[in-house]
Parts: C-alpha cells; structure tokens; sequence
C-alpha cells in the first residue's frame, strides 16, 4: 500500500474524511430527491460563503479555467473591452481566454511577487471605459494577494462589473461580494474548500446577471449560464449530467465551512500562514512574495544556499510532504507551498517536524527543533 503523503501544494489540498466519505457514497440518479436537496443546500451554503444575498450561484463539472471562461463570455459581449489587473500566471491566462473569444482586453500587469495597485487602476480607469475589469485575488505562481476591496472600492464609482477569480482564495480568504461591490466571483472546488478536483463554481450578482439576461446571445454552449440557469433554480430538471458524487461532497465541504465559521476560518488561515512563514525564517527560507502582499493561503519560498530543487521537493516527498516547484522565471529557485482549505494544526506541525528532517537528511545546517518550536509558538496562541 502507498504511504500517504500531506498535500501541501496550491491545489488539490487535503481532503477531510467527512468530504471524503460523501465521495464515496454509492452513486444516485442526478434527477433523485438526495441529490436535489444536496444541490440546493451546496448552492445556498455557497452564496452565505462569498456574502452574497441576492445574487445566482453555479456550481458545473469543469475545472477553475472553464469558472474563467464562463465569468468573461456571460458579462462581456463582443465590442465591448475589459481591463485585467495581472498578479502572475493567472492573469495572463485571463487575457489569453479574452483574446480566444476575440474580446478587446487591456492588462496592468504587476511585477512577479507583488499586485497591481489600486492608484494603478484609478489611473487606467481614467483613460478608457472597461464593460469589466478582472483581477486574480491570489496568484498560485508568485504568493501575491491583491488588494481586492480596494479595487471594489474605487470601481463604485464607475460603470463596470468587477470580476474576481477566487480560485486560490474563496473560502480561505475574505471576500464580501454584496459588502465590497463584486459582480461575479469565479473558483474551483480544490483550493479553500478542500473538495477533489471537477467543479467549476462561481456567483453572479443580481447587477451581472442583469447583464447576462441583456445580451443575445454568447459565443459558448456548456459555458451559457443561461443553459445551466434553469437547473440552479430546480437541480431536478436536466441539462448536461452533473458530478453527483462530486457535488454531494461540495456540499459537505460547505457544511465544514459554515460550521466552522466565516471569521474563524479567516483567523485560522492567517494564524497557519503567520506559523508556518516563522517556521521557515527559522530555518533560513526567504520568500519571494513581497512582504506587503503575502497571501494567507499559500508561500512561495526561496532555497536557502545549497538547497537544489529537486533534491528538496524529492526527500520532502520521502518524508510525507509533497511541495510544489516554482514557475515560470522561479522555476527551479522557489518551492510553492498551499496552506489552506481544511489543514489541521497537527498536519501542520508534522510539515514542519518532516520539513527539519528533509534539510537533516541533505546536510544542511540549522538548530535542531527550532522550526518545528517557531510555528508550535503561533499555534498555540491560535487556540487560547
């Protein structure tokens, strides 16, 4: 049998055994009463976790790209332009899927590490009108977290939807879509909640779907959320089959959540973050993400002098920790670490124990137990 290892890359995460268990339920009819009734809670639950009261939820079988391609083609019609605010890898592949659908787009692209500033965006919004404008709340490449209501904030005062792709953030990370002014939030299933890769999910609010209901027609026929609008109001009806093992266990990651709470899930993410970051610093790592701009969902750390990649990411995966290699003009320089979703605080002490053993076993030179005594520290004060 294969020992099991901790998935501490930026998606998939760990998957909790109740999360696991709705999984593996025998599979039922995607029209039966069970699944319908686990769909519509999946779907409220959803809307109470991005704050959002009068606004559509979607949840569909696809992965996070297909949540990006459904959020432009259902908010932006041909002729009309958007302006994409770039933290990394995930932004561009924005402007890539817009200039598939041959969708006019201009691009604030922000150094790798740090996120497009807001007196950035003012100053773009000054000189052209944007039917949308998109911004990534955390990049899974550079470790960046935009500063999304900040964005909210400045784009009231002008005629445009905001769209935020939460992939590595919604259920992890604040966000307030009635509070703050967001339109459309689009994410995945893998990240903050814990859930095996196949879902699409995002939650329109009522100003998006009034721009949706306006336009003729898109160039999309799975990703029409005029399509799948029907079967979010009665899952019962059918359009194309659902992942219904997939989706009961979406819902039960939302029960996790809603059970755990909004403001204490966003605590404990920050607290992991902050032991996990100390953890390091102890043992020698930097980090290649700009101070101001750390997200609380994932680390994209820098090799302490005579750490080799490889090597690292390969005797961490011995010890029980698999890790992922940077990207892009990181690669081979940076190792990406996700710490989100439903992470433990015992899962997290075993990354750092096991992350000690990895730098013993490749020579490398620290205090013994430090590491592993900076995060217990945190967390600790996380649970008084």
């Amino acid at each position: 049998m294969q020992k099991e290892q901790l998935l501490l890359i930026p998606g998939p995460t760990p998957v909790h055994p109740r999360i696991l268990n709705a999984l593996s339920l025998p599979t039922v009819s995607h029209v039966s009463p069970v699944f319908v009734d686990e769909m519509k809670e999946a779907l409220v639950n959803l809307k109470e976790i991005v704050d959002c009261r009068d606004g559509e939820p979607f949840i569909v079988a696809g992965a996070g790209t297909l949540a990006m391609e459904m959020a432009l083609l259902n908010t932006v019609s041909k002729g009309e332009k958007i302006l994409v605010l770039s933290q990394g890898y995930f932004g561009q592949r924005m402007k890539d899927i817009a200039h598939s659908f041959d969708l006019a787009c201009d691009i604030i692209q922000s150094p790798w590490g740090k996120a497009v500033l807001t007196e950035e965006l003012a100053d773009k919004l000054s000189q052209d009108h944007y039917a949308a404008v998109v911004s990534t709340h955390v990049d899974t490449a550079t470790g960046a977290c935009a500063p999304v209501r900040e964005y909210a904030t400045k784009l009231k005062d002008f005629d445009t939807l905001y769209i935020l792709d939460g992939v590595c953030a919604t259920g992890g990370i604040e966000e307030r879509m009635d509070d703050w002014g967001v339109d459309v939030v689009l994410t995945a299933a893998q990240k903050c909640f814990g859930v095996p890769p196949g879902l699409a999910v995002l939650v329109l609010s009522r100003k998006a779907m009034d721009k949706r209901l306006k336009m003729e027609s898109v160039p999309a026929y799975y990703a029409d959320l005029m399509r799948w609008l029907p079967i979010m109001k009665d899952p019962s009806k059918y359009f194309s089959t659902p992942c219904v093992n997939e989706i009961r266990a979406f819902n039960e990651a939302t029960k996790l959540i809603l059970e755990e709470g909004m403001e204490e899930r966003f605590r404990r993410h920050k607290g992991f973050a902050k032991a996990i970051r100390a953890a390091l610093r102890r043992l020698g790592f930097s980090f290649f993400t700009d101070e101001s701009f750390l997200a609380d969902t994932i680390s994209v750390c820098y090799y302490p002098e005579g750490i080799e990649d490889m090597a690292f990411r390969a005797t961490y995966a011995k010890n029980g920790v698999i890790v992922a290699g940077g990207l892009g003009e990181v690669a081979g320089k940076v190792f990406r670490m996700g710490h989100m979703g439903n992470l433990s605080s015992s899962q997290v002490q075993f990354a750092i124990a096991s992350l000690e053993s990895t730098l013993f076993t490749l020579g490398y030179g620290f205090e013994p137990h430090s590491g592993v005594e900076a995060a217990r520290e945190i967390l600790e004060s996380l649970s008084n």
